[in-house]
């Protein structure tokens, strides 16, 4: 009698650990190599530093934060354990770097500044060991909001909070032989606007510096400034470089597309031609309360799209805002991956990619990782207050009872 007494007072400590066990068995993310989808010879990268390692980059994207607007449910259940996700993959992958492809608030562009400091705070504290990593953060639409509203002044102080942004929210940069340029896509959908012809500047000075480098051009410093006076098209020099030989490429809104789409249905990747060049409709995600400023199948327009592959010559491209993975090659063979909501929020199952930059050859490794699905952590949760519940009350049925 005395045994099964104990065995019963030793039951919810049992319970409680398997559980334990199974979250953090569960916030390790589970990850997928995927197969080129452009050809890249396996070529030597000439002038290559033989001390550099492979650089892997984690990127996430739409984490749709709420700072001090967050509820018990996103507080406590999904920013928790979206931060175990972040601590978990940091322990797993040990990347190299992190970038965020936008819409790291969920209703930024409506937020004042004590409120923006909140959802950096929050931030801050998801990330976690991230912190300790370079860090590059870009602008999405939820955070800076639509053209008609979209304000220098504004741009500017969100861009101040995020490393490595100028005043129009583009970035550049280096790491271990590799040459990056952040973009502010949404300023780029939009007419005159002052941020836009920042951006175009941006967008030139890095062609400039492109073609000195690869091609010792220092000519092409004449006639720079040159899209201060622009219209609403888009002009551009002869540009020699050979597609792919730019930098890597990152921003908000996916570029303009024609061509093949890989998109991901659960486990399995399909194949898809949409010729409207819109994110395919399969690849659109659930919503989300309070929508954003753009519908999800916003690209960046034809006449920028054809501007940016001109000028930059990307070498691969990376975008959000679909919330959906898609893995996408353009018409010149410039490979684009768009990466998924990492959030429950939109998705019952949050995920991000991992790009392997090798540093003896021109070819990017791109990684699927996905986190676990909200549904299966809420059925955990189920089962374990049932199965407690039923402890308590066959316990209380077989509890001997006193003398009367």
């Amino acid at each position: 009698m005395m045994a099964a007494a104990a065995w019963r007072s030793l039951l919810p400590v049992i319970m409680i650990s398997i559980f334990m066990v199974y979250e953090e068995w569960v916030s390790f993310p589970s990850c997928k190599l995927l197969p080129s989808t452009t050809y890249s010879p396996d070529k030597h990268v000439e002038n290559v530093d033989d001390s550099l390692e492979d650089l892997k980059v984690m990127m996430v994207a739409n984490l749709l934060l709420l700072g001090s607007e967050a509820g018990f449910v996103n507080l406590y259940f999904r920013d928790y354990y979206m931060s175990k996700f972040f601590k978990k993959s940091f322990q797993s992958l040990n990347p190299d770097m992190l970038l965020v492809l936008g819409d790291v608030s969920a209703k930024g562009s409506e937020l004042s500044r004590t409120k923006w400091l909140s959802v950096l705070h929050q931030f801050d504290n998801m990330l976690g060991p991230f912190l300790d990593l370079p860090l590059h953060v870009i602008l999405g639409d939820r955070d800076v909001g639509e053209c008609s509203g979209l304000c220098s002044n504004s741009v500017n102080w969100i861009a101040r909070n995020f490393p490595g942004l100028d005043s129009s929210g583009c970035g550049a940069f280096e790491i271990s032989n590799i040459s990056f340029v952040s973009l502010n896509a949404v300023a780029l959908i939009c007419g005159n606007n002052k941020l836009r012809f920042d951006v175009e500047k941006v967008i030139e000075r890095e062609s400039v510096d492109l073609q000195m480098e690869i091609e010792g051009m220092d000519e092409a410093n004449n006639g720079f400034g040159m899209f201060s006076e622009m219209s609403n098209d888009f002009r551009w020099r002869v540009n020699a470089m050979k597609s792919g030989s730019g930098p890597v490429l990152l921003l908000h809104f996916p570029l303009y597309r024609s061509g093949k789409t890989h998109i991901a249905e659960g486990s399995t990747f399909k194949s898809i031609i949409d010729p409207s060049g819109k994110v395919p409709a399969s690849a659109q995600g659930e919503g989300f309360s309070g929508t954003g400023p753009y519908d999800l199948s916003q690209t960046v327009p034809p006449n920028a799209t054809e501007y940016i592959f001109h000028a930059l010559k990307p070498r691969i491209i990376f975008s959000a805002h679909t919330q959906e993975f898609s893995d996408h090659t353009h018409s010149d063979g410039t490979r684009e991956v768009t990466i998924p909501a990492m959030t429950w929020k939109v998705r019952d199952d949050p995920g991000f990619i991992v790009a392997t930059f090798q540093r003896n050859k021109s070819a990017v490794s791109v990684t699927y990782c996905s986190v676990a699905r909200e549904s299966h952590i809420l059925i955990a949760y189920t089962v374990a207050l049932v199965l407690f519940l039923f402890f308590i009350i066959v316990s209380n049925t077989l509890e001997p009872k006193g003398l009367s």
